[in-house]
């Protein structure tokens, strides 16, 4: 355990559940925008089956996953998700699975940004595998993955970026071509949101 590893907050490294969660997204974040309330969103949402799931504990799992991400985008984010295409809500999803979990926001930045920046043109998981080795020296919650755990994690994160465009199932970086409005919102935030993304956009 390194001594460092205390001061540094932990990783949340619940995103095994489905992948980017696109589509099941627009759904529920209609929902949220008609009534503007999570615990009703949720219960509407599962009661009505509108993710139309053949068990309930697959749609219980998928808002579990879902909702705590669409609660970090904005409310014109939200509305992009919702009337926006596939394109811009898939840049959208990545950047709320960004600010929700920090390993992933920090690997976007750190590796898929730089990479493209550095025109390596690729990703593949022994990128993933040194960046996860470099971030266990400050995190002590990664060591104690089980391996099984952190194959599913890896392959997940690589999922939502073939779904977010960013990768091609080759492991080609796929420049992120953002959207007028997209880049709007992520522009909003400080530091921008951009970072997240393939692209030479400041």
């Amino acid at each position: 355990m390194n001594n460092n590893s205390a001061a540094a907050p932990r990783y949340a490294l619940s995103f095994t559940t489905g992948g980017l969660l696109a589509t099941e997204a627009a759904v529920v974040a209609s929902v949220y925008l008609r009534g503007h309330d999570w615990a009703a969103t949720r219960t509407e949402v599962r009661d009505g089956n509108l993710l139309q799931s053949r068990v309930a504990s697959s749609t219980r799992r998928v808002l579990g996953a879902l909702i705590p991400r669409l609660q970090l985008l904005s409310e014109p984010e939200l509305q992009i998700v919702v009337d926006g295409t596939s394109t811009e809500r898939g840049h959208l999803m990545w950047a709320a699975a960004c600010r929700r979990y920090d390993l992933i926001g920090e690997f976007a930045e750190e590796v898929l940004r730089e990479r493209f920046l550095t025109l390596a043109g690729t990703i593949s998981y022994e990128d993933y595998d040194s960046f996860y080795r470099a971030k266990a020296m400050w995190h002590v919650e990664l060591d104690d993955v089980t391996d099984l755990s952190y194959k599913k994690l890896r392959q997940v994160l690589f999922k939502m970026m073939v779904e977010a465009g960013l990768l091609n199932t080759r492991g080609g970086i796929e420049p992120a071509l953002l959207s007028a409005r997209v880049a709007e919102c992520l522009n909003g935030r400080t530091p921008s949101d951009i970072r997240f993304f393939p692209t030479r956009v400041a």
